[in-house]
């Protein structure tokens, strides 16, 4: 069972109860008792802030709230964000997504052998020519 990593946009639905596909739902289920087989990067915390404080996203909670709500799930875990990764996100074969936050969810997901779950059509799209694992949420 290859574990995931929730793509920011993943989170934030997950953290809201909002609907995912039952494909991702039931994978989401298999992984749960396998330690860290859920996972979030750091850099998706960037993002809900950088969101946030552009009213783009609106929360009932403040968002370093609703990140830790998510990590403290059991089987939840932080991805590392270490140096090699930063760097690995520059050098993506292929024709990546230009989101740099992007980049860096793609290089963790290929280094750490990581399945991305997003709704995101160009990290799909990436995901279709074989360069990272993802499913559909």
């Amino acid at each position: 069972m290859t574990p995931i990593l929730l793509d920011t946009c993943a989170l934030i639905w997950i953290a809201n109860e909002d609907p995912i596909s039952p494909g991702a739902l039931k994978l989401l289920n298999d992984v749960k008792d396998i330690n860290n087989g859920t996972q979030v990067s750091p850099i998706s915390a960037w993002e809900i802030g950088l969101l946030c404080a552009r009213k783009r996203l609106l929360m009932s909670s403040p968002p370093e709230t609703m990140f830790k709500n998510v990590t403290d799930i059991p089987g939840v875990g932080l991805a590392p964000m270490l140096p090699d990764t930063l760097i690995a996100s520059s050098f993506l074969p292929g024709e990546p997504p230009a989101d740099p936050a992007d980049r860096i969810i793609i290089a963790t997901a290929r280094i750490h052998g990581l399945q991305i779950m997003t709704r995101d059509q160009h990290i799909l799209r990436y995901s279709r020519d074989g360069y990272v694992m993802s499913i559909q949420c």
